[in-house]
Order: structure tokens, then sequence, then C-alpha cells
């Protein structure tokens, strides 16, 4: 069989979940609106949404406020002139309590 070691893959390592409802929650509102989205004026513009909707998903994956955890990033990130200026590391959702 060879599905079966990726089945059962869950058993093996208990941190992973048996389903993928937490994911298919998560991009539910994305699914639904997708009508809405399919008049992106450019390919770029696209690419720009997702990416942004993105950042939102994994903020609230990380237990954050997304609109607290844009506002810090676009706070931060033009004070930036090249990528050497900040630690890319420390704006990333997972790096971030809920404190800060």
């Amino acid at each position: 069989m060879l599905g079966w070691p990726k089945l059962i893959r869950y058993v093996e390592h208990g941190q992973l979940a048996i389903d993928t409802n937490l994911a298919e929650n998560a991009i539910r509102p994305f699914a639904l609106g997708r009508h809405n989205w399919l008049f992106a004026d450019t390919v770029k513009g696209a690419m720009e949404s997702a990416s942004l909707y993105s950042l939102v998903q994994t903020a609230r994956a990380n237990e954050l406020e997304p609109y607290a955890y844009l506002r810090r990033l676009f706070d931060q990130l033009p004070a930036a002139t090249c990528v050497a200026d900040f630690e890319a590391e420390a704006l990333l959702p997972w790096t971030i309590t809920r404190d800060n």
C-alpha cells in the first residue's frame, strides 16, 4: 500500500492533527469570497492580496490580533533602508508574543 505510511504519519508524530479542519476553517472566508476577488486588475495585485491574506491568517494562527500585528509590521518596515537594517525574523508572527 503506497499511501499507508502517509496515512499513519499522525500516529508516529503526536503533534500532528488527524485532520485538516483547522486549516480548512482558516481559509473558509477566502474561499467564500473568491468570487469577489476574481477581478484583480493585475497579476501583481492578486499576488499582493494573497501575501496580505497569508500574513493575516498566520497572525491568527499564532494567536495575534491581525490588525495590531499589521500595524506593528507596517510601522517598523519603513524605517529599514535595506534588509540588513532590521532582523526580519523578529517581525514574523510566531516570534512575537501577545504581550509585545
